[in-house]
């Protein structure tokens, strides 16, 4: 254990004191602040449409100058709670007394149409005046575009995390068998030792990435306003993220060593990950269905299946509600497939990485006793 240790410090000192991590770190956060901020710096003026039952219309435009208004009227409540169903409207006045709404109703628009409709009946009748009474037509609906748009991001960041360090582990091994280091480091340590240092400290560093993404983008999300449209839960949903891309980068990196050691030269490399490749590709791709329907057969079925599970059920996870057993089942699913690949990964890896040459078969290197 500690010469896995050993060569895990050696790995992250290596790779945190380059240039390159330094400014790709720092690039990074920049973008992911920038991103944060767009909504709010590009989304233009708001713009609201509106309905009425029975009703007048509101001066809304005097209480919000900034925003645009377009009115509906509607010959009785039904037309309108099929237009606000349909999208056509965000919500419409009924009777001067209710608000109808697709879920709940914007932060900013009820507002408004609460502190108007207090001062302009106010103002007519100098008296006290109820609250307007919002009646929702449909689904809760008030987290899903926070919802979507935090899986989308999951997603991309998942994938380019996932497969940028499974590639790191893989040239990192090839560059150690090329040059015949490996032999000298093997004088002294146990394959396993090397291998799993070496996942174990690009692991740290990706973690590094990933933690400074999260912590930027949560960040950026609050001082710009964005934060209050997420949903409850936030912190939980942190650390599970954390948690499969833990899963997910021990099940990749150890195949990705494993089938690097196969070859001796780096030009090699891109051939021997292409099946991990192809399994992170139609992840990811499934990932971003599950954006869009996240409880569906398809996307609900793969998010048990390891290892596309460890992409798939953080973003589901972050789309819509999953029950506990079901990320728990998840996850148990991919511990144990995680298990087989450090096997399997470390019987490759002990048997191919130090024959040199030609490219070596993955069946003799299993075969081989």
């Amino acid at each position: 254990m500690n010469g896995l240790m050993l060569v895990a410090r050696r790995e992250i000192v290596t790779q945190v004191r380059t240039k390159a991590f330094v400014i790709g770190l720092l690039i990074t956060a920049a973008l992911v602040a920038a991103i944060s901020f767009a909504p709010k710096l590009f989304g233009g003026p708001e713009s609201y449409a509106l309905g009425t039952v029975d009703s007048q219309r509101l001066p809304l435009e005097a209480a919000a100058p900034d925003a645009e208004f377009t009115w509906r009227a509607f010959p009785d409540e039904a037309a309108a709670k099929q237009a606000v169903l349909a999208g056509d409207v965000d919500a419409v006045l009924v009777g001067g007394t209710k608000v109808l709404t697709d879920g709940k109703i914007d932060d900013q628009l009820g507002v408004l149409l609460q502190s108007v409709n207090r001062e302009a009946k106010l103002g007519a009748a100098g008296v006290s005046i109820p609250p307007l009474q919002v009646v929702s037509v449909g689904a809760d609906t008030r987290y899903q575009a926070a919802r979507t748009g935090l899986a989308t991001v999951l997603v991309i960041v998942l994938f380019m995390m996932l497969i940028g360090q499974a590639t790191m582990v893989a040239m990192g091994v090839v560059e150690e068998k090329g040059s015949r280091i490996v032999e000298i480091l093997l004088a002294t340590l146990r394959p396993w030792q090397l291998l799993g240092g070496k996942i174990v400290g690009l692991g740290v560093v990706g973690l590094i990435n990933l933690v400074t993404i999260l912590a930027v983008g949560l960040a950026a999300s609050m001082a710009s306003g964005i934060s209050a449209d997420f949903p409850p839960g936030m912190p939980g949903l942190v650390a599970g993220v954390l948690v499969w891309f833990v899963l997910g980068y021990a099940f990749f990196a150890t195949l990705a060593g494993a089938f690097a050691s196969l070859v001796s030269r780096q030009e090699e490399v891109n051939s021997v990950l292409t099946p991990l490749i192809m399994v992170i590709m139609v992840s990811y791709f499934v990932s971003f269905f599950a954006t869009r329907d996240p409880t569906g057969t398809l996307a609900t079925v793969t998010s048990y299946v390891p290892p596309f599970s460890s992409m798939i059920m953080p973003v589901r996870m972050a789309a819509a509600e999953v029950p506990l057993w079901q990320a728990g089942l998840s996850m148990a699913a991919m511990v144990v497939a995680v298990l087989a690949a450090l096997a399997f990964g470390a019987k490759v890896y002990q048997r191919a990485v130090l024959r040199t040459g030609a490219r070596v078969k993955l069946g003799d290197v299993v075969r081989a006793r």
